[in-house]
């Protein structure tokens, strides 16, 4: 039971007794009883005359009907009489204590922070050390999963010298990506986030592990003669499940941790804090994909291959518990911001978490989740940014990849430049990470992104001009285009890091798997896309049809996003109020975000590669 007493010369009015009634959110019933006092006249002359006290009582059931009637029936004393008389609030006065009306109350009475004190608070996570518990956590997981996608295709090989083996179980894998992903992520919006990653975690596992053992089995077997009789193996049979259940699970705890998790731990509200979080994990990521690669190929140098899977399934089998501890340690040290609900205690989604894995009605749950994605997806109000994002994987010729050294192996260029080529875009992708953060402290999120991808643009629109220009047999030109390319990957991995801010930012966290999955859906459908072009084109004369098609997908994102930004909505102001570089009203002049002149942005560029260069050094 509480009681708060207030005292006023005039009845209260609706937004004084809000401002009360905000403080005390959760109250079952409020009644307010008003108690007139008689004070002998000796005692008027007080400066207290004529004030009226009203009595708040909280957490407490009271009969105001039954109290007037029992003070009627009862005379009391002249010095202490008080007469009870019911007050209850109108419906104006109650609709100041529903939900959004009454924070945005409280909102608009904090005080307005200085410049500084928001550049420190939007640089400071929410939970500092759940998200070093996450690095760590992402780091192990990630470079298993990146030893064994080096793994699995170099043990494949060894069996037959054919591509057909590694073309099919990637293949089903794709497959498996457009298929389930929708699927999958619809699962992990629907049930508890730790223990749906410890199970994922043990997917992974098992599934790498079944992987390992067909191919030990394999190598130890009598070798097919040929590519076609070993797909009908039934090793190779459970080799490419195995490996699509390893692919979905991977995805499913990447978009976990990548749209969610990172999240709830660096704030959605703290963008420059949520920009270095995202940076971390991309770079996380491309450290692991060397790093992974790089430790099979020391151990095959070594060891057989069969040792070298057997060491590999060992490291998974450690690296099990340790993701384990590592999920429950980011939950115990961010103060349980992991077990927050994702949905209102109304939501009838909880009741529908039990009818998904219904075993009778499964092909038509799927159907319905996959179809619910697409909805749900294309709704999103950050969809131009996840188009521009899917519209970047278009891009598969001027870009490092199996392509890209094809074309440069038949104009006879060293392997070792080759190889050089390959190692520098790496590094700028990692510069990139350290790139972004600073483009979104500098610019904002949406204007980081929209120069992510016009820096992108006109890098690969010049490495097109130049190779209409010449042959890239010529050392300068072939110098002038790889150049072009390294650098534009400056531009690519920025508006990675940014968009995925940028959707982080844009998707309700209730519906982040399943709009992040069915995102990834969608990117792996255009991939499947280029591919099939690549194989109609596969002559080495048509890689500038190929080369164009990937510069007009570029350039077409960032035609999008531009667009997208040019008339903002109100809810896109909504949704990016924090951006303080992003504006509030109505803006007449276009392009807003190329305001910032281009030498400003080239400065900013050049002085943080600079920066990295020299702590690399």
């Amino acid at each position: 039971m509480g009681l708060v007493i207030v005292a006023s010369r005039l009845p209260a009015p609706a937004q004084q007794w809000g401002r009360l009634i905000a403080s005390q959110l959760r109250l079952r019933d409020r009644h307010v009883v008003s108690v007139n006092l008689l004070r002998p006249p000796e005692r008027r002359a007080f400066r207290f005359i004529g004030l009226t006290s009203k009595c708040l009582v909280t957490y407490v059931d009271v009969d105001v009907s039954t109290i007037v009637e029992e003070e009627k029936s009862k005379d009391l004393a002249s010095d202490c009489s008080s007469s009870f008389i019911s007050d209850s609030f109108d419906n104006t006065s109650l609709k100041l204590i529903d939900g959004d009306d009454c924070m945005n109350s409280l909102l608009k009475i904090v005080p307005i922070l200085p410049k500084y004190e928001k550049d420190t608070l939007a640089a400071t996570p929410t939970h500092p050390g759940g998200l070093y518990a996450l690095y760590a956590s992402f780091f192990i997981g990630n470079l298993v999963e990146q030893l064994w996608n080096f793994a699995w295709p170099t043990a494949v090989a060894t069996l037959h010298p054919s591509l057909l083996p590694v073309a099919v179980v990637g293949f089903f894998a794709k497959l498996s990506i457009f298929v389930g992903a929708p699927l999958v992520g619809n699962l992990m919006d629907h049930f508890p986030r730790m223990p749906v990653y410890h199970c994922l975690n043990t997917i992974q596992t098992a599934a790498q592990l079944l992987s390992a053992a067909m191919l030990i089995h394999a190598l130890r077997s009598t070798r097919c003669k040929s590519a076609s009789a070993m797909l009908h193996q039934p090793w190779f049979m459970i080799l490419v499940v195995a490996g699509a259940v390893d692919r979905l699970s991977g995805l499913a705890l990447g978009v976990a941790v990548e749209r969610e998790w990172v999240v709830l731990l660096a704030g959605s509200n703290r963008p420059v804090a949520l920009a270095n979080a995202n940076a971390m994990l991309n770079r996380i990521d491309l450290l692991c994909e060397i790093a992974g690669a790089s430790i099979f190929g020391i151990l095959l140098t070594k060891f057989p291959t069969v040792t070298c899977l057997k060491l590999a399934s060992g490291l998974m089998i450690c690296a099990l518990p340790i993701l384990v501890i590592f999920g429950q340690l980011i939950n115990r040290i961010s103060n349980g911001a992991l077990e927050c609900s994702k949905f209102s205690q109304h939501s009838d989604r909880t009741v529908k978490a039990s009818s998904i894995l219904h075993i009778g009605k499964i092909v038509e749950n799927g159907l319905d989740t996959i179809k619910k994605g697409w909805i749900e997806y294309r709704n999103q109000p950050a969809l131009p940014a996840s188009l521009a994002y899917i519209f970047l994987y278009f891009n598969v010729a001027l870009a490092p990849g199996s392509i890209m050294t094809a074309f440069l192996m038949h104009h006879g260029v060293s392997p070792s430049i080759i190889g050089g080529f390959s190692g520098l875009s790496a590094f700028m992708g990692v510069a990139a990470t350290f790139i972004s953060a600073i483009l979104v402290e500098k610019l904002g999120i949406l204007k980081a992104g929209a120069f992510g991808l016009v820096f992108q643009g006109l890098l690969l629109t010049a490495a097109l001009g130049v190779l209409c220009i010449g042959t890239v047999s010529q050392p300068k030109l072939l110098f002038c285009f790889l150049l072009l390319i390294v650098l534009s990957r400056l531009g690519h991995m920025s508006y990675d890091v940014v968009g995925t801010q940028i959707l982080q930012t844009g998707i309700p966290i209730s519906k982040a798997n399943l709009i992040g999955t069915t995102e990834i859906s969608i990117a792996s459908l255009a991939e499947f896309a280029m591919l099939g072009v690549a194989l109609v084109a596969n002559d080495v004369q048509h890689f500038g049809f190929l080369s164009l098609l990937s510069v007009s997908s570029v350039l077409g994102a960032a035609f999008m996003f531009c667009c997208w930004l040019k008339n903002p909505s109100d809810e896109q102001r909504k949704l990016f109020s924090l951006d303080a570089h992003f504006p509030t009203c109505e803006i007449s002049n276009e392009y807003y975000f190329l305001q910032v002149p281009i030498q400003h942005l080239l400065v900013i560029l050049a002085e943080e590669l600079l920066r990295f260069a020299g702590e690399l050094l």
